[in-house]
């Protein structure tokens, strides 16, 4: 997952520091500082951030990618049946 922050568009409404405080953090009343590459596990709030900002600076690539599949272990009985 891949972050970008449009910040001439951000007017600091600081949502998405709300939403996910371990990815965006707002230094004084306007600036916004943010990890440009999250875990995986943000994934979540990551996405409510996104969608939470008034002013749609934000844009995620691969947020929606979907998930590789669990593989099983040589030895492991299979979930099919």
């Amino acid at each position: 997952m891949r972050l970008v922050v449009d910040l001439n568009r951000c007017q600091g409404y600081a949502q998405c520091a709300f939403l996910a405080p371990d990815v965006f953090t707002m230094h004084g009343e306007e600036s916004l500082v943010y990890d440009p590459h999250p875990a995986g596990e943000q994934r979540e709030r990551v996405a409510r951030a996104v969608a939470a900002c008034p002013v749609r600076a934000i844009t995620a690539e691969g947020l929606d990618s979907p998930r590789p599949a669990p593989v099983a272990s040589a030895g492991e009985p299979s979930d099919a049946r």
